[in-house]
């Protein structure tokens, strides 16, 4: 058995682990066959924040999935229009406020979170559909706008000359101009075109959020994207693939884009929050959803009834801060796992 002393301490000596190969050169060993997005999934792992986030995230993910499974089990409504939903003459009293549950009534199985004053639809059953929209929104949105980011964030960071200052002129564009103006422009127009359907409504306004989003939503992710070609597209790789003939549109997705992961998935978990609550704030100034459950069209309809009926108005208040600073929380663990200036 040997035994190390102070003096191969002091020399740099550590002591050999399993196999007799030192501690430290085992972890440089296992670090070595690792690639860089494994890397950072492993630390990402280890992050307990992320941890909790992600299992939040995966619940309420979850809860919009099943909202009509959960909403047949506790038969409960959030459209009165159904012909088996109570009428509001059943569920509401002289005033208005429900006539079973809270405000003024105490707590019931039948509606865990109330009804809704005036309408009578069930609290629990609009919160979850208004959570299903809110994602799949944000979703869509986070997409389309991350396919036309680094689409154009690529094409103007290769090229050279006329074509990267049209793209760069467009992206400046768009960021000078507030989406809130368009959204005002825009929903009038798309209210007076489908007035006669509801359901053709509906489907509009979805549609017309969406693609505001996505229109004024892609422009950072493509300044990001041309910053980073414009460096990579001068190492000996990229070079090289040029000198050799291959196309262009190989060379930018199968030769730049790989190395680009890191900016996009970091880029994709800070926009899902910000689309979040851009479609909760539209929704709640009456641009967004009016025929569709929404989180921010209930705080909407929730604000008159505050003073005598606050649990309205703080159910989809606390639904939109929860989901979003979970989806913050984890955008800036992704961030630093996914940040080499952060790795030790």
């Amino acid at each position: 058995m040997s035994v190390v002393g102070p003096s191969d301490v002091i020399q740099g000596h550590e002591p050999a682990g399993d196999g007799g190969m030192p501690t430290r050169a085992r972890r440089r060993k296992a670090l070595a066959g690792k690639s860089p997005t494994q890397i950072a999934l492993a630390r990402l792992a280890k992050d307990k924040i992320a941890i909790v986030c992600s299992v939040v995230l995966l619940l309420l993910v979850l809860l919009a999935l099943f909202a009509p499974v959960i909403t047949r089990a506790f038969d409960i409504y959030w459209d009165i229009s159904d012909p088996a939903a109570p009428t509001p003459s059943q569920v509401l009293e002289y005033d208005g406020f429900p006539a079973i549950g809270p405000p003024f009534h105490g707590f019931t199985w039948d509606h865990p979170l109330g009804l809704a004053p005036t309408v009578g639809y069930d609290n629990l059953a609009y919160l979850l559909y208004g959570l299903r929209t809110s994602l799949l929104v944000a979703l869509a949105a986070t997409v389309l706008s991350t396919i036309v980011g680094v689409t154009l964030g690529l094409i103007a960071g290769f090229s050279r000359g006329v074509l990267d200052k049209i793209i760069s002129f467009v992206t400046d564009l768009f960021l000078s101009f507030p989406y809130l103006l368009g959204m005002l422009a825009l929903a009038p127009i798309v209210v007076s075109r489908f007035q006669g359907n509801l359901d053709d409504l509906a489907r509009a306004q979805l549609f017309t959020l969406i693609g505001i989003l996505v229109v004024f939503g892609w422009m950072g992710l493509a300044r990001l994207i041309r910053g980073q070609v414009l460096s990579l597209r001068e190492r000996e790789f990229i070079q090289a693939a040029e000198v050799i003939g291959v196309p262009t549109h190989r060379i930018l997705f199968k030769e730049l884009l790989p190395n680009l992961v890191a900016p996009i998935v970091v880029s994709i978990s800070l926009g899902l929050p910000a689309f979040v609550a851009a479609e909760a704030g539209l929704s709640f100034l009456g641009l967004g959803l009016t025929g569709t459950p929404s989180l921010g069209k209930m705080v909407s309809d929730a604000t008159p009834y505050y003073s005598d009926y606050p649990q309205y108005l703080w159910l989809p208040v606390a639904a939109i801060t929860l989901l979003t600073l979970s989806l913050n929380l984890l955008g800036d663990s992704v961030r630093d796992a996914f940040d080499p200036r952060t790795r030790r």
